[in-house]
């Protein structure tokens, strides 16, 4: 469906995305939101609580002008005397006032942030485990800078929004209906005088809060892009150095980021107005509040002490109102976050393990029955068609054929990478749809021509495949299949760091670390896949060696490997437009004068005319 719609018209991102989640983007995130508070609800009922208490801390404060102005002063005949008591206990209760606010707010900060850390980190680690269970077909059409865009901007976006949103929010309903209530109890006139700005108050937030959450999706998104850009250009530094792209990679970052501040400039622009327009607001109705006001007093209603304690009460009053723009902003931020981490989450894995799963492959029988397959399925041309292909338990099976024509394809289906859309892929017997796929995957061990090694010494990651293993273990693990020769020769030994996907490496001794982690997983099938290429003569035969030790006893398939591997294999299978064309030896091949051979003589000519010291390592396509 993505693939389609591609086809058809440039399809922005979000739009892919939906497409691969096949569901549009949920805009109400409330009820979405909400679950996410349960594993910290006492964290944020506390905080609630602070909050409220926080809020009658505020308030009580104009009481104590109040009273210093009506009863701080004494009328005598002797003049004005001060009331010392009175001003006394009044200081210290807004000292302590004081005191309580800040150790409240501290203790509710305090709250707030570790339950952040929790509910975040609980976040990355659900969308984390739900990416690695999803199916390759989302990777090959998601970028990856905006998958990690998701698991990592985004969610941080959410931390505003869901901890100090919600008690903020609560405090600010709080202000506002208590400063109601307390304006009503000095004067009902006061409270209905600020009234009169409320609707028109109420009707620019619900404008600003529409405006803000279109503003911040799209503001979200451009961001998204860049942030993509800039993972694939790390990626792919190499490529960009090696074709001169510098200059043309670099203007399309700026592009990027232009576009990024186009969008956020507009969007300030088109929410600009709500703070001043809420000041104005807030204005007119102080002034109408000091109008009433002042009638109070010369009709003998209200005392200038209420005065000033009303005055209070009103930037109480309309605070809330204001932070509104805060709150909306991020609830409008957080919304656009959490929409497209929500969209990540529905997304469903194209392959599921089935209800009853069977027992993993024990003796490593292959078979392809009639199977047919395309990568996308709205496109006319089948990659693999009418497939039928038996490999025997400890068959060393090679398939060559060129390339694009489905070799590395066959690989795919046998783990189960992708489905097949036709015909059965059957390991032992038993159709791979109906055992676990990470059961299937380790009996199927997998040595590619890039493999990936992760950070650490070459030691942490043979212990990938068994992680019990001591470093003794490992290490004659190496022996046995002959690699120490290389890998002893690295600046610390086994204790090497390989660098970030094995850069520290070079080619060959990364493929001689895959195979023997190959060995130690032990699986009951072996896959190699043109793991020899571009490696030295040396290398070479130190790879051929360890692979023939990790063959024995195992279904092995080589995919297009050095010609002196394949001569050597037990049947070889030549592979055209998704079909096995031909299979037998190397000699029976020969002499049928067909594909084989013609692949063979054009490899065989390319060699003896090539003048190079490494002429003799002709490949197989």
């Amino acid at each position: 469906m993505a693939e389609k719609l591609r086809q058809e018209r440039a399809l922005n991102d979000i739009e892919l995305e939906q497409a691969l989640a096949k569901k549009s983007l949920d805009r109400n995130m409330f009820w979405r939101l909400l679950p996410l508070l349960k594993q910290v609800w006492k964290q944020v009922t506390t905080v609630i609580l602070l909050e409220a208490v926080l809020v009658g801390v505020i308030f009580i404060r104009p009481w104590f002008l109040r009273e210093v102005i009506d009863n701080g002063f004494i009328q005598t005949a002797q003049g004005i005397l001060l009331n010392t008591p009175l001003l006394t206990w009044m200081s210290i209760g807004m000292a302590v006032s004081w005191i309580v606010r800040f150790g409240i707010s501290g203790l509710s900060q305090y709250l707030s942030g570790s339950a952040a850390v929790h509910i975040l980190n609980s976040l990355r680690v659900q969308v984390f485990a739900h990416l690695q269970h999803l199916s390759m077909r989302y990777f090959d059409q998601t970028k990856a800078g905006r998958i990690i865009s998701r698991a990592d901007r985004d969610i941080d976006a959410l931390e505003p929004l869901l901890i100090q949103g919600p008690p903020e929010l609560l405090s600010a309903l709080l202000r506002f209906v208590v400063a109601a209530v307390a304006l009503w109890w000095i004067s009902p006139k006061l409270l209905l005088a600020l009234a009169s700005i409320v609707p028109a108050l109420f009707a620019a937030t619900w404008l600003f809060k529409r405006i803000s959450e279109k503003n911040w999706a799209k503001v979200a998104e451009a961001r998204a892009r860049f942030t993509a850009h800039l993972v694939e250009t790390v990626s792919g530094v190499r490529i960009i150095k090696q074709t001169v792209t510098e200059a043309d990679n670099a203007h399309r970052y700026r592009s990027l980021l232009h576009d990024f501040n186009t969008t956020l400039i507009k969007g300030n622009i088109r929410t600009s107005w709500f703070l001043p327009f809420t000041q104005v607001l807030s204005t007119v109705g102080m002034a109408l509040l000091l109008g009433t006001g002042a009638l109070g007093i010369v009709e003998q209603e209200l005392t200038v002490g209420q005065i000033a304690q009303s005055l209070f009460y009103v930037q109480l009053f309309l605070g809330p109102l204001q932070e509104l723009n805060d709150l909306f902003e991020r609830y409008s931020t957080g919304a656009s976050s959490a929409q497209r981490i929500f969209l990540l989450l529905d997304t469903e894995p194209e392959i599921i393990d089935p209800p009853q799963p069977k027992l993993p492959p024990v003796s490593g029988h292959v078979a392809f029955n009639n199977v047919h397959f395309k990568y996308n399925p709205d496109a006319a041309k089948l990659v693999i068609q009418g497939l039928n292909l038996e490999i025997p338990p400890g068959q060393v099976l090679a398939i060559v054929g060129p390339t694009g024509h489905g070799k590395s394809t066959i690989v795919q289906l046998l783990t189960r990478f992708y489905e097949v859309n036709e015909g059965e892929v059957l390991v032992d017997g038993v159709n791979v749809k109906d055992y676990q796929q990470t059961l299937l995957r380790r009996k199927v061990g997998l040595v590619l021509q890039d493999n990936v090694l992760f950070s650490g010494s070459v030691l942490d990651n043979l212990r990938l495949a068994a992680p019990e293993a001591s470093d003794d273990t490992l290490i004659q693990a190496v022996k046995e299949l002959g690699a120490d020769e290389i890998l002893e020769r690295l600046p610390k030994g086994y204790y090497t760091e390989v660098g970030p996907l094995g850069a520290f490496l070079s080619h060959g001794q990364r493929q001689l670390v895959c195979i023997v982690r190959a060995y130690l997983a032990d699986p009951a099938i072996l896959v190699l896949d043109e793991a020899t290429s571009a490696v030295d003569l040396h290398t070479e035969r130190k790879i051929q060696n360890a692979f023939r030790r990790l063959s024995e006893g195992r279904t092995a398939i080589i995919i297009a490997h050095r010609l002196s591997t394949i001569r050597d294999a037990d049947a070889i299978a030549v592979i055209r437009d998704g079909q096995i064309v031909e299979k037998g030896l190397h000699n029976e091949l020969i002499a049928l004068h067909g594909h084989y051979s013609g692949l063979y003589k054009a490899y065989q000519e390319a060699s003896e005319a090539s003048a190079l010291p490494d002429a003799g390592r002709t490949t197989v396509a």
